[in-house]
């Protein structure tokens, strides 16, 4: 699958398996992203905010996510009949993925990987696992829980066309878009692209992911707040 680099992904959608907390979110990186984000459109009225972004190895911006909703909290053992049940905890995350192709470093050194929309599906799906880990585990059993759900987000997310994903027309700046889209016992997860030149992936639960529409963010600022 071509992807941003694993290691890079994973970081920017959970820091040893927890979520980052909001004192260490800033602007600063998504203003000097070189690509336009994306969140829900204005149908949604609730809270927005950062939550980090992901850079390849010569310091470029090349995704990130923004919430919007409750806050997730990390669940232990988190099942979808709890999800439909817990009524104060309903998110969903938008992941704004810059469409680039194989490319040369910045220095010179090396090649950066490719981008698609199976980056997006995959950084969609990582990012709900940062917040469904089994905390009650033992230190080591969490980090092969992790290790044995962060393959299967790759796996599926390289199969984008498989039985697990269904497809989901939602509007983007207006216009109808394709999304490939499934849901686990986590939450759901979506992808697409956009004419803007990025792909946008997407993770909820406690929200239909039917009802949602996407544009591009006018004032990034404005989710710092």
């Amino acid at each position: 699958m071509e992807t941003t680099s694993r290691a890079v992904a994973q970081a920017s959608a959970a820091e040893d398996g927890r979520p980052v907390p909001s004192g260490r979110r800033t602007v600063d990186g998504y203003l000097s992203a070189p690509f336009p984000w994306y969140g829900l459109d204005e149908a949604f009225t609730g809270r927005r905010w950062l939550m980090q972004v992901g850079a390849a190895a010569d310091g470029v911006v090349e995704h990130g996510s923004i919430g919007h909703g409750d806050e997730p909290s990390v669940r232990s053992e988190y099942t979808a009949q709890q999800a439909g049940e817990d009524a104060k905890e309903k998110f969903a995350v938008t992941v704004t993925v810059a469409a680039n192709p194989v490319r040369r470093s910045a220095d010179g050194t090396g090649l950066l990987e490719a981008t698609s929309v199976s980056s997006a599906a995959w950084l969609a799906g990582v990012g709900l696992l940062s917040f469904t880990w089994p905390g009650q585990m033992d230190h080591s059993l969490r980090d092969d829980w992790l290790e044995q759900q962060t393959e299967t987000a790759w796996v599926l997310a390289d199969d984008l066309d498989g039985p697990d994903w269904s497809t989901l027309s939602l509007p983007v700046d207006g216009v109808p878009t394709p999304f490939h889209y499934r849901e686990s016992e986590f939450g759901w997860v979506l992808a697409g692209s956009t004419r803007a030149g990025v792909h946008v992936g997407a993770y909820g639960r406690g929200m239909s992911a039917y009802g949602l529409g996407f544009a591009a963010v006018e004032d990034i600022t404005a989710y710092a707040s």
